[in-house]
This record gives C-alpha cells, structure tokens and sequence, in this order.
C-alpha cells in the first residue's frame, strides 16, 4: 500500500476541504479557540486574484461554524516575506464581508486565519508555533478581538523530538511526516478517527489515473515556481533570467508587476520578480 502527501493541492483538499468532521478535528486541535468548533460549512476558497507566478504554491479551504467564526486554512509550499501581507489582507477582507453597508458593526465575527507553511520564514524565532493577535502594547491582557492569524513552520515542527500523543502533535506529524510513495504508516495514527480516516484518504489506489496526473503535476509547478522565484533570489540573478525568458514581452513583464503592485507587494520584491526597476513600478 503506498499513500500519496497531504500537502498536494488534490490531496490537502480532499482531506480537509471535503470532510468536515476532520477539518473540525483538526481545527479544534491547532487553533487556540475559546469554545471549539461544533459544525463547519464550507465557503468560496477564494479571496484574493491569483497572482500568476505564485498560483500554484498556495492552497486554502475556507469554512464558517455554527456561531459564525470563519476559518481560512492554507498550505503554503513556497513563502516570501510578502505572503504576511496576503495573508493578513485575506483575513480582513473576510471580517470586512461580513457585514454589507447600513449593518451593525456589532454583528461582525471573529475570523481565524492557519497558515501551514512548508518552509522557514522566521530565521530568528526556534518557536515553529507563531500566534498574531491584537493586543495593548503595554497590557497584554486588553485584547481587541476580530482577528486571529497562527503560522506553523512545518520544517521547524518536523526537527522537533515528540514523544506524546497529543492531537495536536499527531496532527501536524501527519502533515509534517507523510511523504510522497510512503508504504507504511505511524501505528498511532490509527489512535484518532478523524486522522485514521485522513490516512485512508491518502491511499494511492484510492485516486483516478487522471487524478494522480494532477498530483504530478502539482508537484512539477512548485517545483517550477521554486526555481523561478527563490532560487534567483538567493543567487541575486532573477533580473538576468527574466532578461532571458521575457525577452520580447515586455508587456507580459508590466502586466505581472502591476498585479503584484495592486496585490500589496513591496516594490522591491516585485522588482526582484520582474527586472523592472522600483520607480519604473510606482508608474505602473
């Protein structure tokens, strides 16, 4: 028997985006919630406009529960310092769509953003649990609810050493430990329902040769989109490779760069993603 990563687009949103029973399970374990979720119904994933050069990397599922809390929940393969702001823009827009013009604000419902990120983004922190917050800078204790964003370093988590069996924990190992081809699973995963019955949703006979197709696929993006943006910021050489391959259009390079702009992105990064210089950007 070989199961397939639950970190793939086809496989996360079938998990968790099909089964509520276990998002509820999984949400209930992660998110730090005063009164856990009874019920979840699903919402429109989308909020934010695709960005062209980073479409693949992200997949969210977004539900609300039966007190009206939403939930937006993403995997994200690839990260930029830049995501911060999408993310944080994704949450508001949520809590702002709440309630249409003339309502009462007194109507609006906190909204609880999880970014399960499969890469480093805080070279500073050992911590791989990061919980934002609007709090008093000088009283922690006065707190302005409405908006709650958790991050998790799975990398970091996975070099972690755990020995208890807290749902929580077996949760992320799950995402965290499964590979791609894997043949046998962790006995205590089969402890917890809701996780035995994502493990089963893993089983690769269980999926469509068109399906697994997809799941190629997915990973061969990434993989593309990987080497396009990180792997020339690292080296300092995206101007040159975009040179190279955006050659002749020009107006493909503008139409990028102004959906970065309008996205919220710093001028120098989408300067880094395009070649085009940070006062050739504020013209756009």
């Amino acid at each position: 028997m070989k199961y397939l990563d639950p970190k793939n687009d086809l496989t996360f949103k079938r998990i968790f985006g099909e089964n509520p029973p276990i998002l509820i399970s999984f949400l209930n374990a992660l998110l730090p919630l005063e009164h856990p979720i009874q019920s979840l119904q699903p919402l429109p994933a989308e909020l934010v406009p695709d960005i062209p050069i980073f479409k693949n990397s992200i997949v969210d599922v977004r539900c609300i529960d039966s007190v009206g809390r939403q939930f937006i929940v993403e995997m994200q393969m690839l990260w930029t310092d830049s995501f911060k702001s999408r993310v944080l823009f994704n949450a508001s827009k949520a809590y702002v769509r709440q309630i249409e013009k003339g309502q009462q604000y007194k109507g609006l419902e906190p909204v609880y953003s999880l970014s399960l990120v499969n890469e480093n983004f805080e070279p500073n922190s050992t911590n791989y649990f990061h919980h934002y917050k609007i709090i008093h800078s000088q009283d922690s204790n006065l707190i302005l609810k409405g908006l709650e964003l958790v991050f998790i370093e799975l990398p970091k988590f996975k070099a972690q050493n755990f020995t208890d069996r807290k749902l929580s924990v077996l949760w992320l190992r799950f995402l965290a430990e499964t590979k791609d081809g894997q043949e046998n699973m962790p006995e205590e995963f089969s402890e917890d329902q809701n996780i035995r019955k994502a493990v089963e949703l893993l089983k690769e006979s269980s999926y469509s040769k068109l399906e697994l197709e997809a799941y190629d696929r997915y990973w061969d993006s990434i993989s593309s989109e990987k080497t396009l943006i990180f792997g020339a910021f690292d080296e300092g050489k995206l101007e040159g490779k975009l040179e190279g391959k955006l050659e002749g259009k020009l107006e493909a390079t503008i139409g990028i760069a102004k959906t970065l702009k309008n996205a919220g992105f710093d001028f120098s990064v989408i300067a880094k993603s395009t070649g085009l210089s940070e006062e050739e950007i504020e013209k756009l």
